[in-house]
């Protein structure tokens, strides 16, 4: 069974950054387009950013020029980094094995990680 457990969470102050780590086990890492998405209290699960399998990426407008996505075949990791957080930034944030380019989601979701912006 496909695992993907996600890891970085926590509490930072507006500005601040966190890295969030999803290591996939139990597919063939390489092959697979992989997304981070968020949901945050009473909304609806969203994308935040998704990387194909050559390394190309694309981006919620929200989260343009702020976050980073990027994977390591090596390690079966993929990474999101978040600098200049914000308090809307505040939500679930969950790995996705799958992803669409378009945003589509694939079978495979981690159980999320919390990320709280807050001063």
């Amino acid at each position: 069974q496909v695992q993907l457990v996600e890891s970085g969470g926590g509490f930072v102050q507006p500005g601040g950054s966190l890295r969030l780590s999803c290591a996939a086990s139990r597919i063939i890492f390489s092959t697979y387009n992989m997304g981070w998405y968020r949901q945050a209290p009473g909304k609806q699960r969203e994308l935040v950013a998704v990387i194909n399998v050559r390394g190309l990426s694309n981006y919620t407008i929200a989260v343009r020029g702020r976050f980073t996505i990027s994977r390591d075949s090596a390690k079966n990791t993929v990474y999101l980094q978040m600098n200049s957080l914000k308090s809307e930034d505040t939500a679930v944030y969950y790995c996705n094995a799958g992803t669409s380019l378009g945003g589509t989601p694939g079978n495979y979701w981690g159980q999320g990680t919390q990320v709280t912006v807050s001063s």
